[in-house]
């Protein structure tokens, strides 16, 4: 299955055509019921961890669906031989600490025993741009696909930075791909004019970004309302 941009009410009407590396979940009307119920200020931290993983697990999912696959042969317990597919090669998590943490679980749950890496970038105050503060990967990093989680992409200078620290590791740019809940057009275009050949899967592209590079309207800031009282 093959995912196309669909505009949805939501999404801004100025949102300008997205390059081919980008894809967006179907706007449904129940993706669209989940968005709102985690959008929502009042929505209790239960409320926001159990419908924000429903999305996530979509999302992971779709993810998996850009993984290329070889022929393989099985025999079904009627002894006949069905000729299907497997994946191609081992894949792994690398997450962006530490909203990109609430994200690993709905990868567990699809992928079993999967490896996950974390990267921690932080804004450096002196030059105002993205530092590596810490990474931890797998060690055979450069002989997988990565899947690098993130629940949103703002002006996308983090996820640019978590990129160049995988790739130093050898990995190809087209071996990765990026899923996060909700994007803003600039990051798009910002993120994938540096890094054509690289997927994107999101589950909702918002108006943009305010003054201070918050995402319109967004949802707040992620981290705290999962992992905060």
């Amino acid at each position: 299955m093959v995912l196309q941009p669909n505009p949805s009410p939501m999404m801004s009407h100025n949102t300008p055509s997205l390059p081919p590396s980008v894809f967006i979940l179907p706007q449904t009307a129940q993706l669209e019921a989940l968005y709102t119920i985690i959008r929502d200020k009042n929505t209790s931290r239960g409320d926001f961890l159990f419908y924000s993983d429903r999305i996530i697990r979509l999302l992971v999912e779709e993810g998996l669906n850009h993984l290329p696959v070889v022929p393989r042969t099985v025999e079904t317990p009627t002894g006949a031989l069905y000729e299907g597919v497997g994946f191609e090669g081992k894949i792994c998590g690398v997450s962006i600490l530490r909203a990109g943490e609430a994200m690993e679980a709905g990868l567990r749950e699809v992928c079993r025993s999967v490896r996950i890496g974390k990267i921690l970038i932080q804004r450096d105050e002196e030059t105002a741009q993205p530092k590596l503060f810490y990474s931890k990967l797998p060690q055979d990093i450069s002989q997988r696909y990565v899947l690098l989680l993130d629940p949103m992409l703002a002006t996308g200078g983090s996820a640019m930075k978590a990129v160049e620290v995988i790739m130093e590791q050898g990995v190809p740019e087209d071996r990765i791909i990026f899923i996060n809940l909700i994007s803003s057009p600039e990051g798009l275009k910002t993120f994938s004019t540096r890094f054509p050949s690289l997927r994107v899967i999101t589950g909702w592209i918002d108006q943009g970004l305010n003054e201070k590079a918050y995402i319109i309207p967004g949802l707040g800031d992620f981290g705290e309302r999962r992992y905060c009282l």
